[in-house]
């Protein structure tokens, strides 16, 4: 069955996806847009994952990245059914039983509802000033997922004995909710595939154009079952963005626009690949659009995805 998530705006105001009304956005811009995603049956809200950003990429970036973790606890209290999905988080930033204490606490305040998005990062100064070596991010990340998993089991004192980390013998609650709490790997690189294939519950792909992404997926399925996981892999996929209706203003040439109808044809054709989550994004020029549009997404091509 194929679900729909979004990454939420106003949190991460990179250029390549920013809206403009998004520089002067609240907080109560973003508590709407959440709960409109709650009440409208998306499968999941998502925020990004940045320290700080260098001044060589602040015009594309930005600098506007709020803490997923800060960020989704907010948006817990106003909301009670949407999943709650760090997209991405750069957990080798930081000492995992910090990252476990952190995403524990916001899955037990949120009743269960944690997604644990994870990947390696690609800031060079981020690693640098937080004293991380960039160079050995891959092999950082993947133990910082073994040890994560041991951190966020339901042992009290959980224990880990790796070449990065070692602990043992020190308690952490309170406990996730969730046994296990759901773990995704973000990338599309070779790298990034292995990690999810081997390591995770879940794919993230990041860029993927539609002709790509079956291959990428074989691959997926065949490193999992080359290394004997037989637990089912959740796969995802970013669509184009996307206007419900025929737009009164430019929404760009790569944007899908058009009756409901032919919108849910169109985005069944990543289930016909075995994709089963996309993340969404609409075309907005206001937070009221925005929100219309998801509801209308919800309304009107939502239930025609798996038809």
């Amino acid at each position: 069955m194929l679900v729909y998530g979004m990454q939420l705006p106003v949190q991460s105001q990179s250029a390549l996806y920013a809206e403009p009304w998004e520089a002067d956005a609240t907080t109560e811009d973003l508590a709407e847009i959440a709960r409109t995603a709650d009440r409208s049956g998306f499968s999941y809200i998502a925020s990004c994952d940045h320290v700080a950003i260098p001044h060589r990429l602040a015009e594309g970036m930005s600098t506007i990245w709020y803490d997923p973790v800060a960020t989704l606890s907010y948006l817990a209290a106003v909301t009670t059914r949407v999943r709650l999905l760090s997209h991405v988080a750069v957990v080798g930033l930081r000492h995992p039983l910090l990252s476990a204490k952190q995403y524990a606490t916001l899955d037990r305040l949120s009743d269960g509802r944690l997604i644990l998005g994870v990947g390696a990062g690609h800031v060079q100064e981020e690693f640098e000033v937080l004293g991380v070596d960039f160079d050995r991010r891959g092999p950082v990340l993947d133990e910082t997922i073994d040890a994560l998993k041991a951190a966020l089991g339901p042992d009290e004192y959980p224990e880990h004995h790796g070449e990065f980390f070692d602990f043992a013998g020190l308690g952490q609650r309170p406990r996730p909710v969730q046994q296990p709490v759901p773990l995704w790997v973000g990338g599309s690189s070779p790298a990034a595939v292995r990690r999810a294939a081997t390591r995770a519950d879940g794919w993230l792909p990041q860029g993927d154009p539609r002709d790509k992404l079956p291959a990428q997926i074989a691959k997926l399925k065949r490193l999992r079952e080359e290394a004997g996981i037989e637990a089912p892999v959740t796969v995802g996929a970013i669509t184009e963005a996307l206007y419900v209706g025929e737009p009164a203003w430019s929404v760009g040439r790569r944007t899908l626009t058009g009756k409901p109808d032919a919108l849910a044809e169109s985005l069944r054709a990543y289930a016909a690949m075995g994709v089963d989550q996309i993340q969404v994004r609409f075309r907005s020029r206001t937070r009221t659009e925005l929100t219309d549009q998801m509801a209308a997404f919800a309304s009107d091509v939502a239930p025609h995805l798996n038809d």
